[in-house]
């Protein structure tokens, strides 16, 4: 067992540890994305007064547009062998990194907490008990194959994405069945703000990814073609998520307030009764399980390089590792029971207003890494506030107020609509502009600001140097 529990955590993966194939990517992602969550969200496009056909070429949209974003960020892994948020102080400072990450954190938890909602069910039936327990009981198992780390949670991923799809295509064929797709398809009405709707929902979706997708590539080795993880990311995220998405589009449009009500119990009754519905609903939760442990590994990874950044810590221990994943279950655990009986109704809300605040982190990062830095970084003094990098780099920081300012008058949520959504039918295009001004503003201020960046990447610090050496004395 003590070879299967990871060791690393926010230190630099050797290139004597590193393993597996740019494939491994694509398995992961499909499975991470083939459950009941991706379903309910593409549900959301249809629910909130879209068409079939329009919502599903919004949701391709989407998905291609942040999926490609995403993959980018993958692309890093195997290159510097860090978890994705360490390598944001590259940009934002080994101490500034801490205020994107602060709303990382939020998001992890979030989407624990709704992750856990729909998997608690299917566990309660599962166990023959309350969905309160069904909660606690999904969210021990994950936080326990989130401490074991990186090995088991790919073979997860790649048993879901088999297991998973097997059931996606039954489920589809036996809705199909029930359905008339022409007549779906065929209802067809175009409205801007709705397709805008679809497509802000599924690049939400894979963008909300870009703070931790490189942590699940970091450890293949290190000449891993980048374009590889790149296409095998992407593809299988997108692939894995259109599907789940397309399935909750049909749904939703054909079941209407029977899936509303009870979206699990509905997906599981297109299955069968009785050992079936077992079946089906042991797949929600194994579905679930997957992508709520890719959660809390964030978490946690997000949690300790925020700390480790004002402490000047390198290292954790196998301890620490395990606290920090517990209170990153415990928070997504006491949200997810707080809120189980609205969760349809907010969980719109939180993925767009999750994503005013990741897409200029998204920009800035990716500006840097491939534009500024072309992927030349210091990794020692990634964890030294008075190195190259320091310990605030304000110009990132700024970028990044400015690029969340700017978002504010196209963003509309329940609770906030800005002024030129109206004059825009009602289109919410925050997202884009999150990518664009700060994506432009960062690269004009930092383009001539490359002083700190090294030649080539630096994986180790230098040797200390001898004491007789340092006083002018031959060896």
């Amino acid at each position: 067992m003590a070879a299967v529990v990871e060791k690393h955590s926010i230190d630099v993966v050797p290139d004597s540890e590193r393993h597996g194939r740019a494939f491994n990517q694509f398995t992961l992602w499909v499975g991470a994305n083939l459950h009941i969550t991706a379903v309910v969200t593409g549900a959301l496009a249809v629910v909130f007064g879209g068409d079939v056909l329009w919502s599903l070429i919004g949701l391709v949209l989407g998905n291609l547009l942040g999926g490609a974003v995403m993959a980018l960020h993958s692309a890093q892994g195997p290159r510097l062998g860090l978890p994705q948020m360490i390598q944001s102080r590259a940009q934002f400072g080994v101490k500034g990194a801490v205020v994107p990450l602060l709303l990382v954190i939020l998001m992890y938890v979030g989407f624990f907490a709704s992750g856990s909602v729909l998997a608690g069910q299917a566990t309660a039936q599962l166990v023959h008990t309350d969905d309160s327990t069904g909660i606690i009981l999904f969210a021990l198992v994950t936080a326990v194959l989130a401490v074991v780390g990186y090995r088991v949670i790919h073979v997860l991923g790649r048993v879901a994405s088999v297991i998973c799809a097997l059931a996606f295509v039954y489920l589809g064929i036996r809705l199909l069945d029930r359905v008339d797709l022409g007549d779906l398809l065929g209802d067809a009405h175009f409205s801007l703000p709705m397709f805008l709707l679809a497509v802000s929902l599924s690049a939400s979706w894979q963008l909300a990814f870009g703070p931790y997708v490189a942590d699940y590539s970091r450890y293949l080795p290190r000449d891993t073609s980048a374009k590889a993880t790149f296409w095998w990311t992407l593809s299988g995220s997108a692939l894995g998520s259109q599907w789940s998405m397309t399935f909750g589009v049909l749904v939703a449009a054909s079941a209407g307030e029977a899936f509303l009500d009870d979206q699990v119990g509905y997906v599981v009754s297109l299955g069968g009764a009785g050992a079936v519905a077992s079946v089906f609903y042991f797949v929600i939760a194994l579905g679930k399980l997957t992508v709520n442990v890719l959660n809390t590994y964030g978490g946690f990874m997000a949690m300790v390089t925020g700390v480790s950044g004002f402490r000047g810590q390198r290292v954790l221990s196998q301890r620490g590792r395990t606290l920090y994943i517990a209170v990153i279950m415990v928070a997504g655990t006491a949200v997810a029971l707080a809120g189980k009986d609205s969760f349809l109704s907010s969980f719109k809300d939180f993925l767009l207003f999750l994503l005013t605040f990741f897409t200029p982190w998204s920009a800035i990062n990716l500006v840097d890494y491939y534009l500024i830095s072309r992927e030349r970084y210091d990794i020692p003094a990634l964890a030294d506030p008075n190195g190259r990098y320091g310990a605030w780099r304000w110009k990132a920081l700024v970028v990044y107020a400015v690029g969340l300012v700017s978002q504010f008058p196209f963003l509309a949520t329940s609770f906030y609509t800005g002024p030129l959504v109206g004059p825009l039918g009602g289109a919410d295009v925050s997202w884009i502009v999150g990518l664009l001004v700060p994506a432009a503003l960062y690269w004009l201020l930092a383009r001539n600001d490359t002083a700190h960046v090294p030649r080539e990447t630096i994986l180790h610090a230098p040797p200390a140097e001898p004491a007789a050496a340092r006083q002018g004395v031959a060896p």
